[in-house]
């Protein structure tokens, strides 16, 4: 009985450090709060009255005011 109870004992010991599928889900947590990041960014530029993606077309364009000779 007390070899039964070591071995399991040692089997979540073992169970306990082993860190292998913490990646996946670390990894899919980092990418939620990157895109949340991303969104807050985004709302807070918005809220300023700054639009983004028109700033980037008209840059991307050469429609930037001010600029040309």
């Amino acid at each position: 009985m007390k070899t039964h109870i070591s071995r399991v004992l040692e089997f979540i010991k073992d169970v306990h450090t082993d860190e292998r599928g913490l990646n996946t889900a670390e990894l899919l947590g980092n990418a939620a709060l990157a895109i949340v990041a991303l969104v807050a960014i985004w709302a807070g530029l918005q809220a300023l009255g700054i639009d983004l993606i028109e700033a980037i077309g008209d840059l991307l364009t050469g429609e930037v005011e001010g600029a040309g000779g």
